[in-house]
């Protein structure tokens, strides 16, 4: 689907990668409109997802719907709308426990299988947001889209979930989807329960400094700009039913990450280790290989 003259829909627009996305679609004179909806879960103050929405509020092509996706009249909303890049979710491994799992099947399976029942009727295509989360505890670096997954936390298995209902409508309805496995994106307007977010504000505010572990763990850090660039090369070249894996190739320990805030700070952290938290992975690399050769995926920041 080509983004010239183009009506869009983006889901959690007042979020990380949902404003990010729709601020990038306004800096193209070409797109039509960019309709952004939001339910304000509480995960984190609503303060913060309102000013991500200030900037795209001043432009006259960007409107904004109050509204979840579990009960949003969306027939009427996909009515004129010709591509959804779904980013709407409830985030957080270590949040994903026990009684708080209702919440995850709610916001990222069942609230995902709506959606796609109403692009279903309206022939929408979607790129939905997924998760290196799926992939689980695995020894086999990189990883590819085509290993096992075997997340081992609930979120990873309510992004997988969604995950297969959107392949389940590509090829039962022909539903156009993608499916984008995110690798540790971090960035400006970051959520606030992120580590890059907690790490520099400890440090600035002169606290403590808390990491999970040894802090030899590793992660294939991806800035929000590349994973910006990828949404929108799924929406103009994914292959419908296909998920591609979208890392930065900037894969460091969290040891290394806190040595380089160190260095920018000019003085010693004070770090404390402490346990390690249950659902968290030793170690994400993705193998980009399918992004690169079938939507032109090439990471900027390094």
């Amino acid at each position: 689907m080509q983004l010239e003259h183009a009506i869009v829909l983006v889901t959690g627009a007042a979020g990380f990668l949902g404003s990010s996305i729709s601020e990038r679609l306004l800096a193209d004179p070409s797109v039509e409109e960019v309709v952004g909806l939001d339910a304000f879960l509480d995960y984190y103050p609503r303060d913060r997802k309102e000013a991500n929405l200030a900037p795209l509020r001043a432009d006259r092509r960007f409107r904004f719907v109050e509204a979840n996706l579990l009960d949003a009249d969306l027939p009427a909303l996909l009515g004129a709308v010709d591509g959804v890049f779904h980013q709407a979710a409830q985030a957080g491994v270590r949040a994903s426990w026990g009684a708080s799992f209702a919440i995850y099947t709610d916001c990222n399976i069942l609230a995902t299988q709506r959606l796609l029942e109403a692009c279903r009727a309206a022939r929408t295509r979607v790129v939905y947001a997924s998760s290196s989360s799926i992939y689980g505890e695995t020894r086999k670096i990189p990883m590819h889209e085509d290993d096992l997954p075997q997340p081992v936390s609930p979120y990873g298995v309510s992004k997988l979930a969604a995950e297969h209902l959107c392949v389940l409508y590509t090829k039962n309805f022909g539903v156009p989807t993608v499916s984008l496995r995110y690798f540790t994106v971090y960035g400006p307007r970051q959520r606030p329960d992120m580590a890059f977010h907690k790490f520099i504000r400890a440090a600035i505010e002169g606290r403590p400094i808390e990491i999970y572990g040894d802090g030899e763990q590793t992660r294939d850090f991806t800035f929000v700009s590349d994973a910006v660039d990828a949404n929108l090369a799924a929406m103009e070249r994914g292959r419908p039913g296909a998920v591609y894996n979208i890392g930065g190739g900037s894969r460091v320990s969290v040891n290394e990450v806190l040595a380089t805030l160190g260095e920018l700070l000019g003085r010693p952290l004070d770090i404390r280790n402490m346990a390690r938290a249950q659902g968290d992975v030793t170690h994400t690399y993705a193998d980009t290989t399918r992004a690169r050769g079938e939507i032109g995926f090439a990471p900027r920041v390094a």
